[in-house]
């Protein structure tokens, strides 16, 4: 299965549930073959909690244009074929803008000179190693960099047939890097706060997820015990499940500020994350 744990909004505790979730799994008798992927490549921070021992490193690069201007004839074929602006073409010269270049390649192959060749821009890294059985990896973007979702691409390579389950923790909001985070999954866990701003950023978090990748999705409910009941309305209204909620607990707090997880801190949970994956596999397969 490949479960991804996204939130419209930061701050709602979806890294919390990701790390206690692999950890509570992770310690069964009979755990499942687990991977996780910290695909929060601008901030990520899972790592924090799991402390994984890194065993390898590896660049991100996206390939873009370098012109040659001896052979450039600078006609602007290039430009026009680029719909995100990276290329100029202007009577003596092309400039190319490699912040705004996605590395499609469409210039190259557009242009009748050949003028055009394809030169690596190291964009960020991943590494990747493992806490205790969980085989675990993270993408960092450079900072100054626009493109998050080439990162995620390359991470989400690692998913495969060796794990009997793949957990992906997006990056908040419901921009590029969610949608692809998302792109592929087998069931989306929402984790939310019962505010009205985490109302208003879970309803953009199911129309990404279920209206318009169609993916199945349920939620879990932080903080519970604040706010008001209109989390609770929106799901009853549109047949999404709750799943799990969380009280605001002041002993959980306390052992997230000591980068302790709640696992750890308050070992009943476990049972309660176990029977959350249990419910996630329930309603996948209904």
């Amino acid at each position: 299965m490949i479960l991804t744990i996204a939130s419209g909004k930061g701050g709602t505790g979806k890294t919390t549930i990701a790390v206690n979730l692999a950890l509570s799994l992770a310690s069964q008798q009979r755990s499942p073959t687990l991977l996780f992927l910290d695909c929060d490549v601008e901030e990520p921070n899972a790592h924090l909690f799991l402390n994984p021992v890194i065993t390898a490193r590896e660049d991100v690069a996206l390939m873009i244009p370098r012109v040659d201007d001896a052979v450039c004839a600078h006609h602007g074929r290039c430009s026009q074929v680029c719909q995100f602006h990276a290329i100029a073409a202007l009577p003596n010269t092309t400039m190319v803008f490699p912040e705004l270049c996605h590395g499609c390649g469409g210039c190259t192959l557009e242009c009748p000179e050949q003028a055009i060749s394809e030169v690596p821009h190291v964009i960020g890294v991943i590494e990747e190693g493992h806490s205790g059985s969980i085989s675990f990896a993270h993408g960092i973007l450079n900072v100054g960099e626009p493109m998050a979702t080439p990162i995620i691409r390359q991470l989400k390579r690692r998913i495969g047939s060796d794990y009997d389950l793949s957990i992906l923790d997006a990056s908040p909001g419901t921009a590029c890097p969610v949608v692809e985070s998302m792109r592929g999954a087998d069931f989306v866990l929402l984790v939310t706060e019962p505010t009205p701003f985490g109302l208003h950023d879970l309803r953009l978090a199911v129309q990404v997820g279920r209206d318009e990748l169609g993916l199945p999705v349920a939620v879990v409910v932080n903080m519970d015990g604040v706010g008001d009941k209109g989390v609770d309305e929106y799901c009853a209204s549109k047949g999404i499940p709750i799943l799990m909620r969380i009280p605001l607990d002041r002993h959980i707090a306390e052992a997230y500020s000591r980068g302790i997880p709640m696992v750890e801190a308050l070992p009943e949970y476990r049972d309660q994350f176990r029977q959350l994956f249990a419910r996630i596999g329930q309603e996948a397969e209904s």
